[in-house]
Formats: structure tokens, C-alpha cells, sequence
């Protein structure tokens, strides 16, 4: 039986070029030495004779082109090539177009102070020490699938042509302190298992997408003229981007940071994205400046310490769907607006915000969240608050003093917010929220939504808190004059109103008209306005809330408005009803208005008055008159006393309207207003006057007393 020999694997493949073979076997490794032959030889630099290796460094000037491709160089084969090449004005070695690819340096590969006039190529070159420090490229250098296996050094390097290092592993610590890179520089999937120290480097176009960086990234000072691009780049350690200045777009989409990320100090010209990244630790972007949008849409920070502290964003800043676990979030100023639809906040955390707004659509409070505003307008649609959040107006300016005074291109984006006269936080939507969970304080509700909120009867509202009034100055209703009542008016009733008086819709950007009722963003659509009902029963849960909160003026006026849309509600009232509501409100404005009732209280004692000088008062106070008969035989005498009908005046208007008879009549007004008789003769229709003015005066009089209760009561 036959014993099967072992696989003896893949044949390994020969170069593309003419290779030098030593060492062939054709049992074992039948390709041999991979390095390039040396014209006119047969072997490679590594195993040239002397003889042969002297004749060609002899024959090599200055700037000559090299190809040693796949050689194997120790050191001090290398040093022999740098001498042979080093130029005398400036005693460090000129090389033309330099092909190493593939090839070994055995021991530190020293390149320090070189330049390269031509094209510089590293490609899948394996490195113990690598230095190139001082080094120049003035056309492309290429690293592609090279490996470091100590320390690479390129302090001052100058690239001016494009660097590739894709695909390259630096096992050690790697320097590129200072250098230039005025062409393209592509370190894509490059690994970093050591320190890799960037600080103070020019880069134009620079490509670290789907790098590794296991120690320390150095990018402190670095000036990224160009798109600085770390998509999928991890940093296992800490990465270091204080002060660096991205003049073009920042883009670190799917970027894992396990250690910090500290861009404090960083400027962004142009976009900054982190979409989709990770930060481990903590992100600090203290006192950053984003000139363009900052995106962090889908980011994800569980490092509690992160900080955004006297960041300042002239574009918008999106943290849209992103899960934001810090602890204080600003202070910051942005230009435009921050965007937090849909992101999950899992820590208690503190937001310090100046915007023209903050968009927490769909946002997820998991614990207590403080949302300190200025400038801003709020949307707070469809969030999800299972712990108590509060959006407070910033009481502390001065916090955001330094802010306030940027320079340049970042004080005209963000003067337009800086400069509202209004700094109050204006809330516009609360629909779909559970308002059991949240505090408003010293917010603006002129353009807020209630329609649509749950448990609107436990909100708080605190401080000093606006709603919009109805239209100033006087209308016409039909030949008459009126002006509206002044009270506290939700936005729905205004969009309900705008809708029934068929007002245009007012254009985007348009302002509003305070003579006016204010359009909705759904006005003209059909179906979409808000009805009456429901204006009704928000006003009906609000005034619950402002009422527990011992706020009774302020729930009166949600009362009257919920009478109004009431009286207004032709599918949900009863005419009856609308009828009796339609008197309420003409007589007293619904228990609330003091001067009108007090205003038909004088107008009905006015008309009592009248009536009782022209008809209810007799022309003469009635005497009483004695009869009698007596009886002859019993000598019996019967007397019968009686007082004669009050006569009706008969008399001219002048004698009915005297002075005389003025004072009786007011003594019967004035007493009938309390219940009271003025035991006053008096006529059938005087009477009968006096049993109306009994029972409609002490109403009217009861309804004001109601009315002042209203707004003084605490």
C-alpha cells in the first residue's frame, strides 16, 4: 500500500518582473529570490557580486530612477544606495522614480531628509523601522499593503504629489508630526497598532476610511485643506483632534470611538459628518466651531462625560435617530436648527441651547431631561417622555456671552438668532405628547399645538408664560364697530377662526398681521383645520391645569374660550343650547366681563327708572277714606276703611319726568336690585315692573360681583 505524500500547497506565483531567482528549489520554492534583476545582471541588488554591486552604484547620480522591486535591503545595503544618490548641495539623497514594491527592509529603513523628484513606491514593502523624516515627494508616494513592523517615522515629510499608505500595517509608533501632504493622502484600511502622531500635519484630500487605530491618533493642530475622510475608521484608544481645522467637508460616518474623541478647539468650514458613529467614550467637542452643518444622525454616545461646552454651529446640527447618553449637552449656539427627531436620551441629561429652533420630533426621554433655551422654537411632536422633562427660557445669558461675540464667517451666520429681540423659548407643537410629563416655564404658547396631546389637564405651566391675544383694533360687524375681547387665545382657535372668516393663507415667511387671526400650517386643507369641539376640549383641559396651579385668571380665560367654542359648535351643540350660551355671553361675557354686565345692569335699572316715572308711579299717593252706616234701632254704627286703586298719571311727559317723581322711582330700582321692596304705591304696570327688575337686576349685579371674583381670586 502507498502512503500518500502530503499537500505541498499552492505553487507560489513568480513576479511581474524579471526576478533575480537565487535560491530556486525547484522542490521546495521554485520562484526563489523575487527581486528585480539589476540591468544588464542576472541577480538583484541583494545578490549582485561586489564587483557588479560597485559598478552599478558607481554608474547612479542624483535624481537617477531606481527599481529594486521585491529585493530584500539590509541596512546597509541601503546605505550604499543613499550614498550613491546623495546630492552634494544638500547632502541627503535624490531619487527620481523610486519602485520598492514588495520590497524587505531587514533592519530601520532610514529615508530621512530624501527627496523624491518622481514617483515614490512602497507598495506591499515590509518595514522593521521606517523614517522619513524631512522626507520630500514631489509627485506620488505609494504605501499600499506595506507593514511597519516597529516604528515608522515621517516628522516634516513633504508629499507633494498624492501618498498612498491604503492597506499598510505600522505595528509601532508612527510619526507623521508636521508633515505636508499638498497632493491627495489615502491611508484607506491602514492599521495603527501603535501610536499614530498626526499633530500639526497639512493634509489636502486625505483618505482614512475603514482605518485602525489601535494606540493613540495624534491629529492635534492638524490643517485638513481639503475633505478629511475617516468613514469607518476605529480609534481603540483615544483620538486627539483639538485644534484641527477641517476647511472642507469632516467626514467620520460609521466611525467607532472606544477611547475619547476630543475635538475641542476643532474648526469645521464645511460639513461635519458623524453619522452612524459610535463613541464609546466620551466626545468632546468643547468650544468647536462649525462653520457648515454638523450631522450626527444615527450616532450613538454612552460615554456620560461627552460634551458640546461653548460649541458654536453656524448651519444646522442634526443628532437625528442618534442615542445620546450624556449628561449635559451645551452650552451651544447653532445658526440654524438642531435637530433631535427621533433620538433616544437614556441618561438624565441637561440641554443649553441657543437656536432659531430645536426639532425633538419623535424624541425618547428615558430619564429627567432640562431643556435650557434661548431664541429657539421648540417642537415637541410625537416625543416620548417616560420621566419628567422641562423646557425652560434660559435665565443665564451671561453663559453664553462668549458665544455671542464669534468672529467671522460664524458671527454672520448665527447674528440673525443672537440678534432676536425675543430671547423667551417659543414652544409651536405638543402633539401626540403625554403632557402629564412635562413643565413649561417661562415659555411663549402663541403658536403651539395642543390638538392631538394626552392629558393636557396635567401639565404645569410656570412662570411668565404668553398665548396669543385675538386681532387688535377695532372690526366691522356689518354697520357696527367692535373690538375683540382681550384674552389668552390657543393657535387652534385662531387657525378655526382664520379658516370660518375665509382669510388667505399667508405665505411662507410671510408675517403675520396682528389685526388678523393667524393662519395654521394646515390652512385651506381640507378637513385638516381644527373644529370647534376639539378647540373646546383643550380649552377645557387647560383651564384644569391653570386651575390647579392656582392660576384662576388665567383660567378664566380658558373658560370664555371654551364657551365661545361652544356657542360656535353647530355639529356638537344644541341650538338651544348655543341660544342660552349666546345670552350668557351677550349679558356678561360668560360670567367674566364686569363692566358688560354692570353695563346692563345700569341700562336695566335706567329703563326701570323710566318706566316707573312714566307709568308705574300713581298720579297721587292714594288717602285712605273711612264708610260706614248706622242702625237706628239698635243704635249699632259700622265704619269700613279702604284705600281707592293708584291712579294712572294722565299728565304731560314733562310732569311724568319731574324731579319729584325721579327720586321715588330710584328708591324702588335701588331696592329691587337686592331683593328688596321700596313699599312704594304703585300702578298695576308698576308692579309688575318692580317683580322683573326683582328678579333680572340682582342677576346682572351677581354676574359682575362674579366677574371681579374671576380675575382677583388666587
Amino acid at each position: 500500500m502507498t502512503t500518500p505524500h502530503p499537500d505541498p500547497g499552492p505553487v507560489p506565483e513568480p513576479p511581474s518582473w524579471p526576478h533575480c531567482a537565487h535560491g530556486a528549489d525547484p522542490a521546495g520554492d521554485p520562484v526563489g529570490c523575487r527581486g528585480i534583476r539589476v540591468a544588464p545582471y542576472n541577480a538583484c541588488l541583494a545578490h549582485l557580486d561586489h564587483t557588479d554591486r560597485d559598478a552599478y552604484l558607481a554608474d547612479l547620480t542624483p535624481g537617477a530612477d531606481i527599481d529594486h522591486r521585491g529585493t530584500v535591503l539590509t541596512r546597509d545595503l541601503l546605505e550604499q544606495l543613499h550614498t550613491a544618490l546623495r546630492d552634494p548641495g544638500t547632502s541627503k539623497p535624490r531619487y527620481g522614480d523610486a519602485l520598492f514594491h514588495h520590497v524587505t527592509f531587514t533592519d530601520s529603513a532610514w529615508f530621512n531628509g530624501a527627496t523624491f523628484t518622481g514617483s515614490a513606491r512602497f507598495n506591499g514593502a515590509t518595514f522593521s523601522d521606517a523614517w522619513f523624516v524631512g522626507a520630500t515627494f514631489n509627485r506620488s508616494a505609494g504605501f499600499e499593503g506595506a507593514s511597519f513592523n516597529r516604528n515608522a517615522g515621517f516628522e516634516g515629510a513633504t508629499f507633494t504629489g498624492s501618498a498612498w499608505f491604503n492597506g499598510t500595517t505600522f505595528t509601532g509608533d508612527t510619526w507623521f508630526g508636521g508633515a505636508a501632504f499638498t497632493g491627495d493622502t489615502w491611508f484607506g484600511g491602514a492599521a495603527f497598532t501603535g501610536s499614530a502622531r498626526f499633530g500639526g500635519a497639512t493634509f489636502s484630500d486625505a483618505w482614512f476610511v475603514d482605518a485602525t487605530f489601535t494606540g493613540d491618533a495624534w491629529f492635534v493642530g492638524a490643517a485638513f485643506t481639503g475633505s478629511g475622510r475617516f468613514g469607518g475608521a476605529t480609534f481603540t484608544s483615544d483620538a486627539w483632534f483639538g485644534g484641527a481645522s477641517f476647511n472642507r467637508d469632516a467626514l467620520f460616518d460609521h466611525g467607532t470611538f472606544t477611547g475619547s474623541g476630543r475635538f475641542e478647539g476643532a474648526t469645521f468650514t464645511g460639513s461635519a459628518r458623524f453619522n452612524g458613529a459610535t463613541f464609546t467614550g466620551s466626545a468632546r467637542f468643547d468650544s468647536a466651531t462649525f462653520t457648515g452643518d454638523a450631522w450626527f444622525e444615527g450616532a450613538t454616545f454612552t460615554g456620560s462625560r461627552s460634551r458640546f461646552s461653548s460649541a458654536v454651529i453656524a448651519g444646522s446640527a442634526s443628532f437625528t435617530e442618534a442615542r445620546v447618553g450624556v449628561d449635559r449637552l451645551g452650552p451651544l449656539v447653532c445658526g440654524g436648527v438642531v435637530r433631535l427627531d427621533g433620538a433616544v436620551f437614556p441618561e438624565a441629561v441637561t440641554l443649553e441651547i441657543v437656536a432659531a429652533e430645536v426639532s425633538c420630533i419623535r424624541t425618547r426621554w428615558e430619564s429627567t431631561a432640562t431643556l435650557r433655551l434661548l431664541h429657539a422654537r421648540l417642537d415637541l411632536s410625537d416625543a416620548v417622555l417616560t420621566m419628567p422633562v422641562a423646557a425652560v427660557t434660559h435665565t443665564d445669558p451671561a453663559r453664553f456671552s462668549r458665544l455671542e461675540n464669534p468672529d467671522g464667517a460664524v458671527a454672520r451666520a448665527v447674528a440673525g438668532v443672537l440678534r432676536r429681540q425675543t430671547k423667551v423659548v417659543k414652544v409651536v407643537s405638543l402633539r401626540g405628547v403625554d403632557a402629564a410629563m412635562l413643565v413649561l416655564t417661562g415659555t411663549d404658547l402663541t403658536d403651539c399645538v395642543f390638538s392631538g396631546a394626552f392629558h393636557l389637564d396635567q401639565l404645569r405651566i410656570e412662570g411668565r408664560t404668553r398665548f396669543a391675544g385675538p386681532p387688535a383694533g377695532w372690526h366691522r360687524r356689518g354697520l357696527w364697530p367692535v373690538r375683540w375681547t382681550r384674552r389668552r387665545v390657543l393657535a387652534e382657535e385662531h387657525h378655526w377662526r382664520a379658516v370660518a372668516a375665509g382669510q388667505p393663507e399667508v405665505s411662507p415667511g410671510g408675517e403675520q398681521s396682528s389685526r388678523l387671526w393667524r393662519t395654521g400650517t394646515v390652512h385651506g386643507v381640507p378637513g385638516r383645520a381644527p373644529v370647534p369641539e376639539g378647540v373646546a376640549a383643550a380649552y377645557r383641559q387647560l383651564r384644569k391645569a391653570l386651575e390647579d396651579g392656582k392660576n384662576e385668571p388665567g383660567a378664566a380665560d380658558f373658560f370664555y374660550g371654551e364657551m365661545e367654542m361652544r356657542r360656535h359648535d353647530r355639529e356638537g351643540t344644541p341650538w338651544a343650547e348655543r341660544a342660552l350660551l349666546g345670552v350668557y355671553w351677550a349679558v356678561s361675557g360668560y360670567g367674566l366681563r364686569a363692566s358688560r354686565a354692570l353695563a346692563w345692569l345700569a341700562a336695566a335699572m335706567t329703563a326701570t327708572v323710566l318706566v316707573m316715572m312714566l307709568a308705574g308711579l300713581p298720579a297721587d299717593s292714594p288717602k285712605p277714606t273711612t264708610t260706614g252706616k248706622q242702625v237706628e234701632a239698635g243704635r249699632e254704627v259700622t265704619l269700613v276703611t279702604d284705600t281707592p286703586d293708584p291712579v294712572n298719571p294722565h299728565g304731560p311727559l314733562r310732569e311724568r319726568l319731574s324731579g319729584e317723581r325721579f327720586e321715588p322711582a330710584l328708591r324702588v330700582v335701588v331696592n329691587s336690585v337686592v331683593f328688596r321692596s321700596s313699599g312704594q304705591d304703585l300702578t298695576t304696570a308698576g308692579t309688575y315692573t318692580e317683580m322683573a327688575a326683582r328678579v333680572t337686576e340682582p342677576v346682572l349685579l351677581a354676574l359682575a360681583v362674579l366677574a371681579v371674583r374671576g380675575r382677583i381670586k388666587r
